[in-house]
């Protein structure tokens, strides 16, 4: 039985080898698709990101050390059918030694010129499926009214003590994905 999870929340994880299944439905009607775009980032110790290679998103779909491949981009929210739009399949046991949290994001491409926003997206969610037996563990449905925000962070896995844990976020931004490797980049970003 999967557990359903609040925002803030956090769970211990006793499996390595799991699937972030992130997950939408734009409202009908709104004029143009929605391109919600999912995004891992892998950040050290000092809350930064180990290096570029390791912001995992829909151009970068693989982590140098070969713990985290995003399955690709659904450039219109239209291929799920009611499944995860978007994917990330995990091995723990892989995870380069610097990385200490894993940031799970999803942002909508094009924004400003199609004036769209996560109030005009439902049934957001994020969910961890355990990949030896496929049963969901954990979900996380955002429930609040993101009216402006355009990014939202939507769940983190985190080491403590050796251990791997997940929290659900669900902390909102008016924001790019930009602005997101912006925030957690050491080097200097050319526009």
């Amino acid at each position: 039985m999967a557990i359903n999870l609040q925002k803030g929340q956090r769970i211990d994880l006793g499996f390595t080898k799991m699937t972030i299944g992130l997950g939408w439905d734009p409202n009908e009607g709104m004029g143009y698709d929605f391109d919600l775009d999912a995004s891992a980032i892998m950040i050290d110790a000092d809350r930064k990101l180990v290096s570029e290679e390791y912001f995992v998103f829909y151009n970068n779909l693989n982590s140098p050390d070969g713990a985290l491949t995003h399955t690709g981009d659904d450039p219109s929210g239209k291929n799920s059918d009611g499944d995860d739009d978007e994917s990330i399949i995990i091995d723990l046991e892989k995870v380069d030694e610097r990385v200490q949290e894993i940031l799970f994001v999803v942002t909508i491409e094009d924004y400003e010129r199609r004036k769209q926003n996560f109030g005009q997206v439902r049934n957001s969610y994020i969910r961890i499926i355990d990949n030896l037996t496929h049963q969901e563990i954990a979900k996380y449905e955002l429930d609040e009214d993101f009216s402006i925000e355009t990014g939202i962070e939507f769940g983190r896995l985190y080491k403590r003590s050796g251990n791997w844990k997940f929290e659900a976020s669900g902390i909102g931004y008016r924001a790019d994905l930009g602005f997101f490797l912006e925030k957690y980049y050491k080097g200097q970003i050319i526009k």
